[in-house]
């Protein structure tokens, strides 16, 4: 019995698969297609990610999340440095998440 997915995949999910007894029908994305999947799979793992339960779990999910976020990046043509710079800037501006707040609401 078949099972459709139309979703992206780690490069060695067709052998995992075929050592698994079964058959994986694959297609390659055009780049376009490909940064459209990119952004689909990072929600899917944040998704994942909020689900996690154990910090196992919670790393493990934060691995795939950095993964599909390095791909997008490279997709975008910026340079690990490029984007750090950027985040840098960004943090100046609104700073970061060191005080730990909550907006709770505005008056």
């Amino acid at each position: 019995m078949s099972k459709i997915y139309n979703k992206l995949i780690r490069d060695r999910i067709p052998e995992i698969i075929a050592q698994s007894g079964h058959k994986a029908i694959v297609s390659t994305l055009t780049k376009k297609a490909f940064v459209k999947a990119l952004k689909q799979k990072l929600i899917e793992e944040v998704q994942e990610l909020n689900e996690a339960k154990t910090k196992r779990e919670l790393v493990n999910e934060l691995v795939d999340v950095q993964e599909v976020f390095d791909y997008l990046i490279k997709e975008l043509h910026l340079s690990p440095s490029e984007f750090k710079k950027l985040q840098t800037k960004k943090r100046k501006e609104r700073g970061g998440f060191e005080k730990q707040l909550q907006l709770e609401k505005v008056e």
